[in-house]
């Protein structure tokens, strides 16, 4: 979850303490480890506009997002919640 994606689904609205908390949280899976490559390609785009390039991943990545945006209170796009809809029936039963 980029920080910047945050700010503009309710973080702005965050005291300084809780961003930094949001920032540092190593309990939920905001931080991945990424290549280079990846990492300037996803920048700070949603789901909306940037999907993992492995499509076997796209539906790990899509509950990962949803747990950040849910334990966080943060809000979803409608078109953010149609894309992670799209990856979560990639996800097998």
């Amino acid at each position: 979850m980029p920080l910047a994606e945050a700010w503009r689904s309710g973080a702005s609205g965050w005291t300084t303490s809780r961003r930094q908390s949001f920032a540092n949280d190593l309990t939920r899976p905001q931080l991945i480890a990424v290549t280079d490559n990846v990492n300037q390609a996803k920048g700070d785009q949603d789901p909306s506009t940037w999907q993992p390039p492995l499509s076997s991943y796209r539906c790990t990545y899509s509950k990962m997002w949803i747990t950040v945006k849910y334990n966080w209170g943060l809000s979803l796009q409608s078109s953010e919640k149609s894309a992670l809809q799209s990856m979560l029936n990639t996800c097998s039963s």
